[in-house]
């Protein structure tokens, strides 16, 4: 069921544009339907940060559960912010204060980039942390995307990530490996996920801990996982909710950093995201830049006009599907009153009342 457009967030405007019911507030007063509200802690940089709010939006607009979404974007300190993005922030996203006094059903967390060794020692830190601890009371169910994958396993785990050596990047081959888990319920036992990281969890460490590994690639590792409870924490270490063209944009950015000599080797393709056609255009494409950097010479213009026709979105129905299978699990036992997390007799150890099937149904993992 649709968005309530209850603030003027440009992002409303823009997918009410792309076809997607948004309703207006007065509008949604209307109907006799329940509401449900998801935060959105937006930790991406500036060049992504409303490209995130769209994109995950989108996903949460997209469920079928008969509800109305009201969307509240928020932000944390320690993060760099230019004047545009800071007044786009001050203008339209909700003070974290605001968020804790009022509550909310879900909670998505985004990635963010990093500039320490080590999460500890990023000054996003301990804002982050206290959300964590916020939502670990107060939320149903928090979502985390990537890096908020990483740092809340660290923070509430001690698990660190390990770094790969290498940019897991590109769209990958997933498989189901806890299809008894709603979660993952009515959705394709294979699927792709675009993947975009240096470092990585990997399975033994989740499952050490109590996590419950759900989806797996054998060359990307694991994509989705959840907490022991099988439902209050909800791990992205892939980027389901990546537009179909948000790789390439990741890839025109690194190229231009090549240019300007803020990193000395040219950039790798995307793996199994560009069509063989397109792979050689963007490897001559790349040969006229290498050129131009040595030469002195302007940067040629990037060929994004006859890439973009050759992409293939391979991943959002599943995503869709999967974040309405979230959605309706927190429909299920969410209090109405959002300042609480979940009805009154719900087990907060098994949320769902699934522990006994799924340790039953226990599946050997990865066979692909």
């Amino acid at each position: 069921m649709p968005l309530v457009a209850h603030t003027d967030l440009p992002t409303f405007r823009r997918l009410s544009e792309e076809g997607q019911e948004v309703l207006s507030v007065d509008r949604a007063r209307h109907q006799d339907i329940r509401e449900m509200h998801i935060g959105l802690l937006n930790m991406m940089p500036d060049a992504a940060l409303e490209a995130t709010e769209r994109q995950f939006f989108r996903l949460v607009g997209a469920a079928n559960s008969i509800v109305q979404f009201h969307m509240h974007p928020f932000t944390i300190e320690g993060l760099v912010r230019g004047d545009e993005a800071r007044a786009h922030i001050d203008r339209y996203y909700e003070p974290f204060a605001k968020i804790r006094r009022e509550g909310l059903d879900g909670l998505i967390i985004s990635g963010a980039n990093v500039t320490q060794p080590q999460l500890q020692r990023e000054p996003f830190w301990e804002p982050l942390t206290e959300v964590f601890d916020w939502a670990r009371e107060h939320v149903t169910s928090t979502l985390c995307s990537c890096l908020a994958t990483h740092a809340l396993i660290q923070y509430g785990y001690g698990i660190e990530r390990t770094h790969l050596g290498f940019k897991r990047w590109g769209v990958y081959s997933h498989r189901v490996v806890e299809p008894l888990h709603p979660l993952v319920s009515n959705i394709n036992t294979r699927f792709d996920v675009p993947h975009s990281r240096f470092n990585e969890i990997f399975r033994e460490d989740m499952e050490r801990v109590g996590l419950r590994v759900l989806v797996e690639s054998g060359e990307a590792g694991v994509h989705l996982a959840v907490s022991e409870d099988l439902m209050r924490v909800v791990f992205f270490q892939g980027h389901p909710e990546y537009d179909t063209i948000s790789l390439l944009k990741e890839y025109k950015r690194e190229v231009m950093r090549y240019y300007h000599g803020e990193r000395e080797d040219y950039p790798p393709l995307p793996e199994h995201y560009f069509s063989q056609e397109s792979v050689d255009h963007l490897n001559a494409y790349g040969q006229r830049v290498r050129q131009a950097r040595r030469d002195g010479l302007a940067c040629p213009v990037f060929i994004e006009d006859g890439i973009v026709p050759r992409l293939d979105n391979t991943w959002r129905d599943t995503a869709k599907a999967v974040f309405n299978n979230w959605l309706g699990l927190i429909y299920q036992v969410t209090d109405q009153n959002r300042r609480k997390p979940l009805m009154d007799g719900i087990d907060p150890r098994d949320p769902l009342g699934i522990a006994d099937k799924l340790t039953r149904g226990a599946t050997s993992g990865w066979q692909g």
